[in-house]
């Protein structure tokens, strides 16, 4: 049984920069840079059959490639920090491609994703991690300036069940254009 979800792949130089951020604060699993990508849509985990009504869903999507902006560090989880994320632009043509993949999933079936979406590269899990010591790694990286990079495509990834996810597996790729 496939755990599925869709993504924008990162570019390797963009991912490259972002590795620069990785360390500096106890408690941190950071993310290999070869996992990098911003979530669309988790899927799940599903049966063969709903994998296959999944990626024919997704061929039916029909956009232009658009500019992915990484604007800002900052962290999930307020006072419990579980998160290092580098926050992407919610431009227009990226929410709109996450609301079509929402419609399209919800009318084969696939449950409404209950998270509101907030497009995000995760840098890193963090356990144990206190809000100050969050707090204190991101007032050092202010220098963080803002990565841009043409989306041509979106994928279909898989993943195994395992602590923070990955490696992940690209099952499909759905070109923009």
């Amino acid at each position: 049984m496939p755990r599925l979800f869709t993504g924008i792949e990162i570019p390797p130089e963009v991912a490259t920069d972002l590795s620069l951020m990785r360390g500096g604060i106890y408690g941190a699993r950071w993310i290999d840079v070869e996992n990098y990508h911003i979530t669309l849509r988790f899927i799940g985990d599903i049966d063969d059959s709903s994998a296959d009504d999944v990626h024919m869903a997704l061929e039916q999507i029909r956009r232009k490639p658009f500019e992915v902006t990484l604007e800002t560090l900052g962290s999930f989880g307020g006072d419990k920090p579980r998160a290092i994320v580098a926050k992407a632009k919610p431009a227009a043509p990226l929410v709109e491609l996450q609301a079509q993949q929402e419609r399209l999933l919800r009318r084969i079936g696939i449950a409404p994703e209950p998270r509101k979406f907030t497009p995000h590269v995760t840098l890193a899990r963090l356990r144990a991690a206190s809000s100050m010591a969050v707090a204190d790694y991101l007032s050092t990286r202010g220098f963080f300036f803002s990565r841009r990079f043409e989306a041509s495509r979106f994928v279909l990834f898989s993943s195994r069940a395992s602590t923070g996810g990955g490696p992940y597996v690209v099952e499909a790729a759905y070109p923009l254009g």
